[in-house]
């Protein structure tokens, strides 16, 4: 019996079912007021800009295109929806892509929206379950990934870490990475206590966000 078989059992075979349909994009959201009625569980992913949160998306998924890839970094400006196709009129879930952050060229107006949008977002959102902070396994956390931990903390919203690109460091140092991350989350309130590691690449840890996903809907 494989590790993510111990650990999340029944939860693999649901979160597999769950992303094995087609998913769609359905709006993007400027402001709160452009928001969609609450109705199914959400679930969102943040994360820096060029984190490898679209292609993390795409890969959670299995469609190459739902979610935009860009090389130019704060491309997203919007909270961008997708649903499930085939769940009714009230889908079972749906993700959130939040914006890019961490952009060194980006106008300070654009950094005071961002933290508007994106703050009114996390704390009057009800339906929102947990959000995946996405962090580049190269460089570990960062300023500006603390400086948007200490926000969820204020918003008091459940967050994970994810760590994504792990295919491009060498074992030890992966496993140090992991450690050091653990120990800084440990100390936040709204920290989930346990990291995902992923490759959209190489399409690992996949079967893992999918079944700790669907944990959140029971």
């Amino acid at each position: 019996m494989s590790e993510a078989t111990k650990k999340y059992g029944a939860a693999l075979e649901q979160g597999r079912l769950l992303f094995a349909r087609k998913w769609d994009f359905i709006k993007g959201v400027p402001s709160m007021k452009f928001l969609p009625p609450e109705g199914p569980v959400e679930i969102s992913f943040a994360g820096r800009s060029n984190v490898g949160k679209s292609s993390l998306i795409n890969a959670l998924v299995n469609q190459k295109g739902l979610a935009r890839t860009s090389n130019t970094p704060g491309r997203t400006q919007e909270l961008n929806y997708f649903i499930p196709e085939g769940t009714g009129e009230i889908p079972i879930l749906a993700i959130v892509d939040m914006p890019g952050y961490g952009y060194a060229k980006a106008p300070k107006s654009q950094v005071e929206s961002w933290t508007r949008l994106v703050f009114s977002y996390l704390r009057g959102r009800s339906t929102l379950r947990r959000v995946f902070v996405l962090i580049d396994s190269r460089h570990g956390i960062k300023k500006n990934d603390e400086e948007v931990l200490d926000l969820l903390d204020k918003a008091a919203v459940s967050y994970q870490i994810v760590l994504t690109k792990s295919d491009k460091i060498k074992v030890p140092a992966l496993e140090k990475l992991k450690g050091e991350t653990l120990i800084k989350i440990s100390k936040r309130a709204a920290a989930f206590p346990t990291l995902l590691v992923t490759s959209s690449e190489k399409n690992e840890g996949m079967a893992e966000l999918r079944a700790e996903i669907a944990t959140l809907l029971t």
